[in-house]
């Protein structure tokens, strides 16, 4: 670390005062998005690292206990976060979809950076670091324009020109494939230890899971830190007091339960909002979902919130929480899937639309990754538990799923075969049905072959000639098992 960074960081740790003393003007609005990264935190009970910075940005701000993603994958989730609605509205509910036929926004909804723009803000995306000229992760899969970003970063603005900036950050990707070995390297004496860690009861205690789950928690003490040094830069250059910080991540741990999956693994998610008018050492335990950050940060901007919006601004004024929570999984790159849910105070219920395919159906993107290709090994050698061969190498699904959520953090327990349960199933089946349709989701058919194919002839063409067989291999069981309504 140099000598500046060292600064920053002590700096802001110090908890110095003056400069936080009233808001001036309007404020800007700084949106802290990280990939694959579950709620992790000291601030949200963990308990094998530490995470300074996040943790004082929840003490000096807002955390929500319950903050879900609308869909545990990148780009339709992104694709949600920016517009304020369900990626299942827009059509954009396939992950990378829209590259080999393009996804027009319906008429009327514009991404949340176009409307601040147009109210005068300055408008950037990137990582955060003063003096970066790239612009950050979009991973947006309908047709938008690039201008809608003035630049990378806020330090491009007009004199005294308020900013909405997005700094994207790797988060769980920095332990991904070879990042292993830089993370490890960055991290020298720092890295977590593997037999420290404390794994989930459906992961076998196995080294090599035990490592990749350590790398993991490394990655979160990098995003820690760079959070850090973030709120250093802007104290530093006496924005602090006057931006509303929200901190949150796309969606869960990128690991065979959580992402891509509608378990509390893959959907649930830290939020913590940090800034002028919102409540120091505030917890809220209220439902919320990621797309109730554009409404909200379109109000604390003073921007009118378009009527089409389907997030709320939960900050303000007599807001009434969410009732329930609705979340949706389709086509995660070459491989075919439908999952819906509805979670209310109590319960998690999860409709699988192809119950006939295995759990972890074959996708060249996460059957690459440590802990996925250490799972399959352990389960063709028949050394998996009982419980991690049911909820994880399970060669069918059942076509409904209802838990305890609270109860039952990991959904091991379903509840939806009990007779006992048989009203409260029938009532969240309802909900779903209702959402579908009042929403209009337009994953209630399955993607057409011919957009099929023109999305698999993006991803063949950018492999550049690695993990093509692999690929190919898993296209044609797709369509096999489309042909067999599997």
């Amino acid at each position: 670390m140099n000598l500046w960074l060292l600064a920053s960081v002590v700096h802001y740790l110090g908890y110095p005062v003056a400069e936080n003393t009233a808001a001036v003007g309007r404020p800007n609005i700084l949106w802290v998005v990280v990939d694959d990264m579950s709620a992790n935190l000291g601030c949200y009970g963990e308990k094998t690292i530490q995470t300074p910075h996040l943790d004082r940005l929840a003490l000096e701000g807002t955390r929500f206990a319950n903050a879900y993603t609308t869909c545990p994958v990148c780009s339709p989730c992104r694709s949600a976060l920016i517009t304020g609605m369900y990626q299942t509205t827009l059509g954009a509910q396939h992950h990378r979809s829209g590259r080999g036929i393009p996804i027009e926004l319906p008429k009327g909804v514009q991404p949340v950076p176009v409307l601040f723009r147009q109210a005068g803000y300055h408008t950037c995306i990137g990582n955060g670091v003063a003096g970066n000229k790239a612009l950050g992760k979009t991973d947006y899969n309908f047709v938008w324009d690039k201008a809608m970003y003035d630049s990378a970063d806020w330090a491009d603005r007009k004199p005294g020109q308020p900013f909405f900036m997005q700094v994207q950050l790797p988060g769980g990707k920095l332990r991904d494939g070879n990042g292993w070995m830089g993370l490890e390297k960055r991290m020298q004496s720092r890295t977590t230890k593997p037999e420290t860690v404390t794994l989930p009861p459906h992961y076998p205690d196995d080294p090599a899971i035990r490592r990749d789950w350590a790398f993991y928690l490394d990655a979160v003490r990098e995003t820690d830190a760079a959070v850090g040094r973030l709120m250093a830069r802007l104290q530093q250059e006496g924005l602090l007091a006057n931006t509303l910080v929200i901190f949150v991540t796309d969606h869960g741990i990128s690991h065979a339960r959580g992402k891509q999956f509608l378990y509390d693994e893959g959907t649930h998610v830290p939020m913590i909002f940090h800034g002028p008018e919102v409540k120091a050492g505030g917890v809220r335990k209220d439902l919320v979902a990621l797309i109730d950050l554009a409404p909200t940060s379109l109000a604390a901007a003073g921007i009118p919130i378009p009527e089409c919006m389907q997030g709320k601004n939960i900050l303000a004024a007599g807001h009434t929480p969410r009732s329930e929570i609705f979340a949706a999984r389709d086509r995660c790159d070459e491989t075919v899937d439908r999952i819906r849910s509805v979670r209310n105070g109590e319960w998690l219920y999860i409709r699988n639309f192809y119950p006939g395919r295995p759990m972890l159906q074959p996708c060249r993107y996460k059957d690459q990754k440590p802990t996925l290709t250490r799972l399959r090994e352990l389960h063709a050698a028949g050394r998996l538990s009982p419980l991690q061969e049911r909820l994880l190498f399970s060669p069918t699904r059942p076509a409904e799923e209802l838990y305890r959520w609270r109860e039952d953090r990991w959904q091991k327990i379903n509840l939806a075969t009990q007779p006992e349960h048989a009203a409260t199933l029938a009532r969240l089946r309802g909900r779903l049905d209702s959402w579908m349709e009042d929403t209009n989701d337009q994953g209630r058919l399955p993607e057409s072959p011919e957009r099929y194919d023109a999305e698999m002839a993006i991803y063949l063409r950018d492999l550049k000639g690695q993990y093509v067989e692999d690929l190919q291999a898993n296209i044609a069981t797709m369509k096999r098992w489309a042909a067999e309504r599997k």
